[in-house]
């Protein structure tokens, strides 16, 4: 939890210092995670499932991925930032709300989606 607390903190100051706090707005925000993903599904579009799984082993590729994984990150920990969310404690809930919806016994193996919870 610390170290989220301390990137927040990072991307924070990094906003402030360049008068960019008015731009970071929960919109704005969520649009540039929406156009930092698609960069990193540029980066697996036209590979097979096989290359997919290998491409950590090509350096450059390795290099785009995870410069698009930050940035995700990045912007997905300050859209949470701006909106008080404690990304940690939504991430926990959301599995623990698919672990409930999910049961192992019923739902193993081929996909399928369960019914909303009550």
């Amino acid at each position: 939890m610390r170290e989220i607390e301390e990137l927040a903190g990072r991307l924070r100051e990094f906003a402030a210092v360049r008068d960019w706090e008015h731009y970071h707005t929960p919109k704005n925000l969520a649009m540039a995670l929406s156009a930092e993903v698609g960069e990193l599904v540029a980066e697996f579009q036209w590979l097979t499932p096989d290359e997919s799984a290998r491409i950590m082993n090509d350096p450059e590729a390795a290099a785009r991925v995870r410069a698009e994984i930050g940035d995700v990150f990045n912007y997905l920990t300050r859209l949470a930032d701006v909106l008080g969310i404690d990304i940690l404690d939504a991430a926990r809930t959301k599995l623990d709300n698919s672990e409930r919806r999910y049961d192992p016994t019923t739902y193993r193996g081929p996909f399928r989606k369960a019914p909303p919870l009550p």
